[in-house]
């Protein structure tokens, strides 16, 4: 979820360029069996059979719970269609529910400034979606009907992107897509499985934003998604 805060973007963030492969240090790393089989999920009724036009116009009129009443439009996604790389964050904020478009406040800025520093950018490459569509009252983090009803959409997405790799912004983002609770802590510096593609999970960069201390951490999750996409 955007935060409205504004703070410095220390530079091992920004401006740090991102090191060749060999020469990434990984933070300690585990195997995480899947949660689902790979053929488990993938198509949700009413979803499973649909193409980008069809399920962009499913989305815009979508009114399956209540958060669409509340929102001024449902912000679908963006970015390459075709991507190798699937950034997953919460929900619309205030500024994406204004414009339509993920990641486009202050947390969006970082979330830019976060993809250059390993080299990449938005819309090249890299698709940027959300775990539900709309934005709840008070940027309150989704409730967990709210997240059922919505994430046949992301799951048809990633369907039709065959991303190689997912990085889950947030617990939130990461909890929904891996279908168990825990802490973000113990998700992170892991590879785990969402039905045969590989996630890793790091922090939400409006967290980042109030917590900037975790940024070196983010920026170890950076180098770690970065290696396993060289490897």
């Amino acid at each position: 979820m955007e935060s409205q805060a504004v703070g410095a973007i220390p530079d091992e963030v920004i401006s740090k360029p991102a090191e060749g492969p060999a020469s990434i240090r990984l933070p300690a790393t585990a195997y995480v069996e899947p949660v689902l089989s790979a053929d488990e999920g993938l198509t949700p009724s009413g979803t499973g059979h649909l193409n980008w036009a069809e399920l962009k116009q499913k989305v815009r009129d979508c009114s399956a719970c209540t958060l669409r009443a509340g929102c001024k439009q449902t912000v679908f996604g963006v970015g390459d269609e075709n991507a190798e790389w699937l950034f997953v964050g919460e929900g619309p904020g205030a500024d994406e529910d204004a414009q339509g478009e993920p990641f486009v406040g202050q947390a969006g800025k970082l979330l830019d400034n976060m993809l250059a520093s390993i080299r990449l950018k938005r819309g090249s490459n890299v698709y940027i979606a959300n775990i539900v569509k709309c934005r709840p009252p008070g940027n309150r983090t989704p409730e967990p009907d709210e997240i059922a009803t919505c994430l046949p959409y992301l799951q048809r997405q990633i369907a039709l992107i065959k991303p190689k790799l997912i990085v889950a912004l947030g617990k939130t983002a990461a909890t929904s897509l891996l279908g168990r609770d825990a802490s973000l802590g113990s998700l992170r510096g892991a590879i785990h499985d969402y039905h045969g593609t590989p996630l890793i999970v790091t922090y939400h960069p409006a967290y980042l934003l109030r917590s900037p201390a975790e940024k070196a951490k983010a920026w170890q999750d950076l180098c770690f998604a970065r290696q396993r996409m060289a490897t």
